[in-house]
């Protein structure tokens, strides 16, 4: 069965100088600010489409590893997942670095680096992610 999930964006003046706010709309859970100074210098406690690309590169990525690691028949005690999206003015995003740390009873420590470029191949947004040049994965097993 397909979902769909919705946000939506109301923006207001030019890139430099306007502002704007995304809303989670499906969820509900939030309206967010978003600006070009969020985007390319500090953030100032607004977002930007970086971080939340970043939020849902974790999420997904997470996810497809926890899910890959239960059909090996192992049960992930904890697993964390950051995710670092670069973005760089006039040439856009050119790298995120996920970094998982992860709990495995069990699992020996090359299954797991198998297990993590697995989940990193199948995550739904890495591979939408597809056109980003530098998709890089750190995985620590402690």
């Amino acid at each position: 069965m397909a979902t769909t999930r919705t946000a939506k964006t109301h923006w207001e003046g030019n890139l430099m100088e306007g502002k704007g706010s995304v809303e989670l709309a499906s969820s509900g859970i939030g309206t967010y600010e978003v600006s070009w100074p969020a985007r390319a210098e500090e953030p100032g406690g607004r977002t930007s489409p970086e971080e939340l690309i970043g939020a849902a590169h974790s999420a997904c990525y997470s996810m497809a590893f926890s899910h890959g690691l239960a059909g090996q028949g192992y049960t992930v005690a904890a697993l964390d997942t950051q995710a670092d999206v670069t973005f760089q003015p006039g040439e856009g995003i050119t790298g995120i670095a996920l970094t998982v740390r992860a709990s495995v009873p069990g699992l020996s420590e090359e299954d797991f680096q198998a297990a993590a470029e697995e989940a990193k191949k199948n995550c739904p947004v890495s591979q939408a992610l597809a056109g980003v040049k530098n998709i890089s994965l750190r995985a620590e097993l402690v």
